[in-house]
């Protein structure tokens, strides 16, 4: 977690001005990685009451363009926001919850940015997004003994059916 002090600093290295919004927005996804703009806004507003859509957006924008804000999105998703930037993470998403978290790259150095062609492309970034089931609804999601039974599958497969997205 940063701290406000962390923040300001940030902002003015960045060349920007430091501001209530700009910090309560930092400060909001800070604390509340991978969210969306609606709940950053929800958020903040329960810090800034009478702040507009429009500041949030301006602020996320901003701060995204400055490199202080990483916004990615996930297929089938809204875009989501983090503090983290400038490493080589990426992401596990899962398919069932919506639930997001991070991930270092197993390599800790920048391998995806150098496919087998870059057509002439000079690469700067690369999203992975890991897809599947968090423990939670993977647990959730698993028969029990009596269900594999009736469901007529054997011991050790998993019938669950998925949805596409």
């Amino acid at each position: 977690m940063h701290t406000m002090v962390d923040f300001e600093t940030q902002l003015r290295a960045a060349g920007l001005r430091v501001t209530k919004q700009r910090l309560t927005v930092l400060d909001t996804v800070d604390r509340q990685p991978h969210s969306d703009t609606a709940s950053i806004l929800d958020a903040v507003r329960r810090t800034l009451t009478s702040i507009s859509h429009q500041a949030v957006y301006d602020a996320l924008s901003d701060l995204t363009d400055a490199g202080l804000l990483r916004k990615f999105q996930p297929q089938g998703s809204a875009a989501l926001y983090e503090t983290r930037t400038g490493d080589n993470h990426h992401h596990l998403a899962c398919r069932d919850c919506g639930n997001v978290v991070d991930v270092d790259c197993t390599l800790q150095e920048m391998p995806c940015l150098t496919p087998l062609d870059d057509q002439g492309y000079l690469i700067d970034e690369a999203e992975v997004i890991y897809w599947g089931s968090c423990p939670s609804c993977s647990t959730r999601s698993q028969p029990t003994p009596d269900q594999d039974n009736q469901q007529g599958t054997s011991r050790g497969e998993r019938h669950v059916p998925r949805s596409n997205r």
